[in-house]
């Protein structure tokens, strides 16, 4: 190279070499569609995605859980619909009994020995390898028919000697400042109710008028209670399966925000590509003839 030349070379080399870089990092973000694989490639723009990332983050968490639980209030329900399938059948049962026959009224009783031991069942559903009714008591059968079965039944006397549980209602956060109670106890008046009618029809040897009567009272108040805590698990599913989907289009707005931050117009950076291909292409030539200058060449 001679002297002449060396700093206009330099100078186009040094350009040629930032052009390089620039389409180096070009052809990076056009692969990953992403301004910068480092989050301080951001500048200004850095808290703010690491706010949304971290808020999307802990949203989704309350979106898993709400499904989560959205499961389990399902089954929850579902145990409880056929807890009002019993004792819709009870009643039909001493209503078929109120004829005074005795085969109507055995039936009845030896149906409600069998409808106890569903109860008990129904009430000892598990979700998940958790026990459902049992409120925070989730590895143990919260219901003990050993000890409920014996002895007579009343019709005015409460009666949750069969509950192992304890109180603890069940609730699940789905948001920053919002939570939706869902638990149901199998102590709750409605199901109470339902095992004290049964016991004091199983454990009888006969049934008279009085005690159909009795009966049918205790039967029709837990049906219309039981229906209530179908009513109140299906309005706790609503409410977070609302805030569930809430949570879901805050999610996308997020991510939306953040990818708009973080990404790039990849038909643009291809656009970009091929011009400083071209300039590249252009510099690399210029410098090639710049060298390749001498007077020998010139004269000829």
């Amino acid at each position: 190279m001679r002297i002449a030349t060396f700093a206009l070379s330099e100078q186009m080399v040094t350009g040629a070499l930032r052009a390089q870089a620039t389409m180096a990092n070009l052809q990076v973000q056009e692969s990953s569609g992403l301004k910068s694989e480092i989050l301080g490639g951001y500048g200004a723009d850095t808290r703010q995605i690491i706010n949304l990332q971290v808020s999307v983050t802990r949203t989704q968490s309350y979106v898993d859980a709400a499904k989560l639980v959205d499961s389990k209030v399902q089954v929850m329900y579902s145990a409880v619909g056929s807890v009002v399938s019993v004792i819709t059948q009870l009643r039909t049962q001493l209503s078929a009994a109120t004829t005074g026959s005795s085969t109507g009224a055995s039936s009845a009783i030896n149906a409600a020995k069998q409808m106890l031991s569903q109860m008990g069942a129904l009430l000892n559903t598990q979700y998940d390898g958790q026990y459902v009714f049992g409120g925070a008591r989730t590895t143990t059968p919260p219901v003990d028919l050993s000890a409920f079965s014996s002895g007579a039944g009343s019709t005015t006397t409460a009666d949750t000697s069969y509950y192992k549980g304890d109180g603890e209602i069940s609730s699940v956060r789905v948001s920053d400042d919002e939570s939706v109670s869902y638990g149901v106890t199998a102590d709750d008046p409605a199901f109470e109710q339902v095992m004290r009618v049964l016991k004091f029809v199983a454990t009888r040897s006969s049934l008279s008028s009085s005690d159909i009567t009795q009966a049918l009272d205790l039967a029709d108040k837990a049906l219309g209670a039981t229906a209530t805590v179908q009513t109140r698990l299906s309005s706790a599913a609503s409410q977070i399966e609302s805030a569930s989907a809430r949570q879901s289009d805050y999610i996308s707005f997020a991510q939306t925000l953040a990818d708009d931050l973080s990404g790039v117009d990849v038909a643009a950076v291809t656009a970009q590509l091929a011009t400083y291909q071209a300039q590249l292409s252009a510099s690399y030539s210029a410098i090639a003839k710049i060298q390749g200058l001498n007077l020998a060449s010139y004269l000829r």
